[in-house]
């Protein structure tokens, strides 16, 4: 499947979301990230520092939750930004993915739809983000980030455009505040993140990929290949491969 299928044009310059009123950072927003320690959400906290008053890291039964969870609370300690953990066991325990414990082995290979579709955790974006939206409401926020970016289109239901649109809107509906759900980086690819990130300082040597879990990054997975486009010429990370 092409992922330039999935790329919605009028939102390339500003990511994805409901095309009225799509906030930025210069619109003052008290947000909260969704957290996860890896190569993108980390450099969207670096990007958004000042407006992120909460970061929250899910842990789920995936075999990364750990890895991504030290980095993730490293990180948010270095910023001065509140971390909070959030355990969802029970999609670790009734969900099915080759990144879950328990589960199929990790593909190798390239980053493509038809390789890492086993990767997949069913609906775990909305299901995070549907908690997200209403601890942003409960803590007075007024917008959720997600750092989703272009190429998981075609393997990710939950990261397409529509899908952020379609959420982004349910959440607004639903909540007196109109809690917005913001995805700055979901039409530009993971290169373009890592380059941002490089511009901003990020300590990349302070995130984690890897679906394998490891204490050093496999390099043969899809997500680790695709971390090393994304950081070459600048690669801090050791690899096993």
């Amino acid at each position: 499947m092409a992922r330039a299928k999935y790329l919605c044009k009028e939102r390339r310059a500003t990511g994805c979301g409901r095309k009225d009123s799509f906030p930025t950072k210069k619109t003052k927003m008290k947000a909260l990230l969704i957290y996860s320690g890896g190569l993108d959400s980390t450099t969207l906290l670096y990007d958004y520092k000042e407006s992120i008053s909460l970061a929250v890291t899910f842990t789920y039964g995936a075999r990364q939750d750990m890895q991504q969870l030290r980095r993730a609370s490293e990180n948010c300690a270095f910023l001065g930004i509140e971390h909070l953990v959030i355990p969802l066991e029970f999609m670790g325990k009734y969900f099915r993915s080759s990144i879950l414990e328990g589960g199929e082995e990790v593909p190798h290979g390239d980053y493509d739809s038809e390789n890492m579709k086993s990767t997949v955790v069913p609906f775990r974006n909305g299901i995070m983000l549907s908690v997200a939206v209403g601890l942003a409401e409960s803590r007075g926020l007024d917008t959720v980030l997600l750092a989703n970016h272009g190429g998981d289109h075609a393997i990710y239901p939950d990261c397409r455009p529509e899908f952020i649109s379609a959420i982004d809107e349910a959440a607004s509906a639903g909540t007196y505040v109109h809690v917005r759900v913001v995805s700055p980086y979901c039409n530009i690819t993971k290169r373009d993140i890592a380059l941002r990130g490089r511009a901003l300082g990020v300590p990349f040597e302070k995130t984690y990929s890897c679906y394998e879990g490891r204490e050093r990054h496999c390099g043969e997975c899809g997500t680790c290949r695709e971390r090393k486009e994304a950081l070459e010429g600048f690669d801090p990370t050791e690899y096993e491969k």
